[in-house]
C-alpha cells in the first residue's frame, strides 16, 4: 500500500436501517371454566336396561344404554362446600365445583396416580350419576346391570372397592368390567376386528395387541407417561425457564396449555436444531398472558417543577464540588511539604553510610531503601494526579513578594492577627506553587505527546504496515489485561473462587494484625484521635484508609478505566489509520449484546427484543420501569416454543423426562417382531396389527400424532406390509358408545357377574370376555 494512504483517515460506514416488525399475537392464559347449562336429568328411565359408566381419572361419562349418547359427562371430582347465610353443608360434584372461585382450593379427585383412593369420592360421584340418570326403584336399589371402565391389569384392591360399592351400597344385580380404549376401538370397528391399541390416557399410555376381536393382555404394554405427566413435565419445563415468574399458575392452566399449543413433531430432530431460528420462531412461538393489575400511572411533575427540582440538585452539587476541591487543595500542599521532606531526606541519605541510612528508615518507619523509594515513588506519581485534576492553569501572573508579604518574616516579629494572616498567605502561596508545577508538568506532557505523535507520523509513512502490526500487538495487550481483569472482578462474586478465598484470608490477616490500624504517620505525628488514645493513630492520615482498598476491587476498577481510555485512543488511531481495522472489529462492538444472536433470548423472550432493554436504550428512566405497563404485562408472560415438541416427544423418546423405559415405536417393534408370531405374510399376526393401529386417548388428540406414529413404524416394517394408523372418531365419547354397542352383544350376556356369583365366590372373581382384564395367577 503507498504511504500516502497511511495519512489519510477511512470514511466510516453508514448502519443500515431495518424497518419495524409488527407486534405479535398475544393469548390470555386460559382457565379451566364450566360451562353455563347445569347437567341435565335423563327422562327415558327404565329399570333392566344397562347402565355404562366411562369411571376415568378425569371425567365420568354416564348414560342409560337405550340412548345414542352418554347423558352426562362432568370432571370425576367433587368439594364440601359451606353455606354460610343458610348454613348449611353442600357437597358439589363434576362442573359444579368450577362455578366458584373460592371452592376450588377444597377439590377432591377419585383416583391418585393410576388407582382410585378416595373410595367417598367415588360414593359421592356415583350418586349423583345415578341421581341425573333418574335411577328410581321400590326397593332403594337400581335395579339395572352396570358396565364400567376399570384401569388395565386392575388390583384386586381397585375391583373388591368397586364390588363392594355397587352391590353392597346401591344393590346392583349385575356388573361387568371393561377396558376403555378396547370398548373404544370396539366402538371405532362396529364390532370384533383386529388390531393394535394405543390407549394414550390421563395416567399412562398402553399399546395392546387385539386379535379377533379379544385382547391379548399378557403381551400389553405400558408408559407411565400420560396427560398428567405430560401437564407436570411442561410445569417443570416452565418453572426453570422463568424462576422467578410473579404469578402462580394452576393445574388446570398447563393442562390447557398442553391442549391448545402443544403438538407432536412430525421429525424431531431436525424441527428441534432450527426450532429457534428467527423465521421459524415468529410461526411457532406462542406467547402466553397471565392475568395482571396494572395501576394507574401517577400524574407526571409539571417541566416547572422538574426545572426547579433539577436546578437545586445541581446547586447542591456545585456546593459539594467546591467542598470537595478546597479539601483536596488543602492535601494537596500537605502532600507537597511530604514530598519536600522526603526528597531532602533521599539526599541526606545518599551520603550516609548503609547501617545509618537504614537506622534513619527505621526512624521514619521504613522497613527498607526498596520501600522507602516506592513510597516516594507512590507519593510522587498521586502529587502528579492530584495537581491535573484539582488545579489549573493560573487567570494571571502574581508577584509573590506583593501578594504574600508576611510568608517571609519570622512570627517573632508578628502579632497574634499578623500569625492568622501569615498562615492564610502560606496556604494560598502553596496553592499557587501547586498550579504552577501543574502548568509545567501539563506544558511538559504536551510537548512530548507532540514530539511522539510527529514521530508516529513519520513511522506510518515510512512503514504502514509495521506501525498497524505493533499498534495492533498494544491493542491485543490491553484487551487481555482488561479481560483478565474482568475475570478477577467477576471472581470476587463467587465465596468458592480462589480470588475470593483469598481476599478473606488477606481480611481475616488484617483482623489479627496488631499493626495493622497504625500505619505509617508519616509526617502526621500530632494529630489527635477520637478518643485521645496516644497509641491509636489510626486514620490520622488519610492513606491509612487504603488499607480498605488492599481488600476491595477498588484499584482493580481504577485500573481497568485507565485501560479503557488507552484502548479507545488506540482503537481511534486503528480506525483512522488501519484499513482493515473497522467498527465492528473494536473491543466495544465484541461486547455488545446482539439478542437476535442469542439463543437464550430467542428462547426466553421469543423473536422480538426484550421490552426492558429496548426502554432502555430509549432513555426511559430507571424508576419508571419499574411501574411501566408495557413491563409489568411482558413480566407475565410466558413464551412456548421448544416445550411445544418436547412435551409430546416424551412419548416417543421418554428418557427426555427421565423415564428409564421404551418408545411408542420400540414397544410395538418388540410386539410385532418378537412377541407375536413375526408373520408379516397374508393371514400373519403380526401383519393382522399393523394393518390395523388404533389411536385413542384424550390427551393424543394434538396435530400430528399419527402422522408421526406412522413414519415411526414404516422405518422398521417390511416394504411390502401394509400400515394403516387411525384414530377415535370422538376421544371422548367413543368409550362409552362402546360400552352400549358391546352391552347389546351376545357376549355381553355371559360377562356379567351377578349378586350371587360376588357372594360366592367373592371379589376376586371376575368372567373375561374380549374387551376386559383377565385373571394372569
Amino acid at each position: 500500500m503507498a504511504p500516502s494512504a497511511a495519512a489519510t483517515p477511512k470514511r466510516q460506514g453508514t448502519p443500515v436501517s431495518t424497518a419495524p416488525l409488527p407486534p405479535r399475537p398475544v393469548t390470555s392464559l386460559r382457565e379451566f371454566s364450566a360451562p353455563p347449562e347445569v347437567d341435565s336429568f335423563y327422562s327415558k328411565y327404565q329399570p333392566g336396561v344397562p347402565i355404562a359408566i366411562d369411571f376415568g381419572s378425569s371425567y365420568v361419562r354416564a348414560g342409560v344404554t337405550n340412548g345414542p349418547e352418554p347423558n352426562n359427562t362432568f370432571p370425576n371430582v367433587s368439594a364440601r362446600y359451606r353455606d354460610r347465610k343458610g348454613a348449611v353443608n353442600l357437597t358439589l360434584v363434576g362442573h359444579d365445583v368450577y362455578r366458584d372461585a373460592s371452592i376450588k382450593s377444597s377439590i377432591r379427585p377419585s383416583y391418585d396416580g393410576t388407582f382410585i383412593s378416595n373410595w367417598d369420592n367415588v360414593e359421592t360421584v356415583l350418586d349423583y350419576t345415578f341421581e341425573h340418570l333418574g335411577v328410581t326403584s321400590n326397593n332403594n336399589r337400581v335395579d339395572n346391570p352396570i358396565i364400567m371402565t376399570e384401569p388395565l391389569a386392575n388390583t384386586l384392591y381397585h375391583r373388591k372397592g368397586m364390588y363392594e360399592l355397587l352391590f353392597e351400597a346401591y344393590g346392583v344385580p349385575q356388573v361387568a368390567f371393561g377396558i376403555d380404549s378396547l370398548f373404544s376401538f370396539y366402538a371405532n370397528c362396529k364390532g370384533p376386528a383386529s388390531g393394535l391399541v394405543i390407549g394414550a390416557n390421563n395416567i399412562s399410555t398402553h399399546v395392546i395387541p387385539v386379535l379377533e376381536g379379544r385382547g391379548i393382555l399378557q403381551q400389553a404394554k405400558r408408559i407411565d407417561y400420560g396427560g398428567d405427566q405430560a401437564g407436570q413435565y411442561l410445569q417443570k419445563l416452565l418453572a426453570l425457564k422463568y424462576p422467578y415468574f410473579p404469578a402462580r399458575l394452576t393445574n388446570q392452566n398447563y393442562a390447557t396449555m398442553l391442549t391448545d399449543h402443544c403438538y407432536f413433531s412430525k421429525d424431531y430432530q431436525s424441527e428441534i436444531s432450527s426450532y429457534l431460528d428467527m423465521e421459524n420462531l415468529e410461526k411457532t412461538d406462542v406467547i402466553l398472558q397471565a392475568p395482571v393489575e396494572i395501576a394507574p400511572v401517577e400524574k407526571k411533575k409539571s417541566e416547572e417543577e422538574i426545572a426547579r427540582q433539577a436546578e437545586r440538585k445541581r446547586e447542591q452539587g456545585r456546593r459539594l464540588q467546591e467542598q470537595a476541591r478546597q479539601k483536596r487543595l488543602e492535601k494537596l500542599v500537605q502532600k507537597e511539604k511530604e514530598l519536600e521532606y522526603y526528597t531532602q531526606l533521599k539526599a541526606e541519605l545518599g551520603t550516609m553510610t548503609p547501617k545509618q541510612a537504614q537506622s534513619r528508615l527505621v526512624e521514619d518507619e521504613f522497613s527498607s531503601m526498596a520501600d522507602f523509594n516506592k513510597y516516594v515513588a507512590g507519593l510522587e506519581k498521586t502529587l502528579k494526579k492530584s495537581r491535573s485534576q484539582d488545579v489549573g492553569d493560573a487567570e494571571e501572573d502574581v508577584d509573590p513578594a506583593a501578594s504574600f508579604p508576611l510568608v517571609d518574616v519570622p512570627d517573632e516579629e508578628l502579632n497574634d492577627e499578623q500569625i492568622k494572616e501569615k498562615r492564610k498567605q502560606k496556604l494560598l502561596k502553596g496553592h499557587m506553587d501547586a498550579r504552577l508545577r501543574a502548568q509545567e508538568e501539563k506544558r511538559q506532557e504536551e510537548e512530548l505527546a507532540i514530539q511522539r505523535e510527529k514521530e508516529q507520523e513519520e513511522w506510518r509513512a515510512r512503514d504502514l504496515e509495521g506501525w498497524c502490526a505493533t499498534v495492533r500487538e498494544q491493542w491485543n495487550e490491553v484487551v487481555g489485561r482488561i479481560r483478565h481483569r474482568t475475570k478477577m472482578m467477576e471472581s470476587f462474586k463467587d465465596r468458592k473462587s480462589m480470588a475470593a478465598q483469598k481476599r478473606m484470608k488477606n481480611i481475616a490477616t488484617l483482623a489479627q494484625d496488631p499493626d495493622a490500624g497504625s500505619k505509617r504517620r508519616r509526617r502526621n505525628v500530632n494529630s489527635a484521635t477520637i478518643d485521645n488514645d496516644p497509641n491509636d493513630t489510626f486514620g490520622a492520615n488519610d492513606d491509612d484508609w487504603a488499607v480498605y482498598r488492599d481488600i476491595s476491587n477498588s484499584a482493580l476498577q481504577e485500573e481497568q478505566e485507565a485501560d479503557h481510555e488507552e484502548l479507545l485512543r488506540i482503537e481511534q488511531q486503528l480506525l483512522d489509520y488501519d484499513p482493515s481495522f473497522h467498527h465492528e472489529d473494536t473491543f466495544a462492538a465484541s461486547q455488545t449484546f446482539d439478542w437476535r444472536n442469542s439463543a437464550l433470548h430467542k428462547f426466553l423472550h421469543g423473536p422480538r427484543e426484550n421490552i426492558t432493554v429496548k426502554l432502555q436504550a430509549e432513555g426511559t428512566e430507571p424508576e419508571d420501569l419499574h411501574s411501566h405497563p408495557e413491563i409489568l404485562k411482558k413480566n407475565h408472560q410466558l413464551h412456548l416454543n421448544v416445550e411445544r415438541i418436547r412435551v409430546p416427544e416424551v412419548l416417543f423418546q421418554p428418557y427426555m423426562a427421565g423415564l428409564d423405559q421404551a418408545g411408542i415405536p420400540e414397544l410395538v417393534e418388540d410386539l410385532v417382531v418378537r412377541r407375536m408370531d413375526g408373520n408379516f405374510a397374508v393371514g400373519g399376526q403380526s401383519r393382522n396389527l399393523c394393518g390395523n393401529v388404533f389411536v385413542t386417548g384424550g390427551w393424543v388428540q394434538m396435530p400430528n400424532f399419527t402422522d408421526r406414529l406412522h413414519s415411526e413404524l414404516r422405518q422398521f416394517l417390511p416394504v411390502d406390509v401394509p400400515l394403516k394408523v387411525w384414530s377415535a372418531a370422538d376421544y371422548m365419547r367413543d368409550p362409552w358408545r362402546g360400552m352400549k354397542l358391546w352391552s347389546q352383544s351376545d357376549e355381553s350376556k355371559k360377562s356379567y357377574v351377578s349378586k350371587a356369583e360376588y357372594d360366592e365366590y367373592g371379589p376376586e372373581y371376575i368372567k373375561e370376555h374380549g374387551l376386559g382384564n383377565v385373571c394372569l395367577m
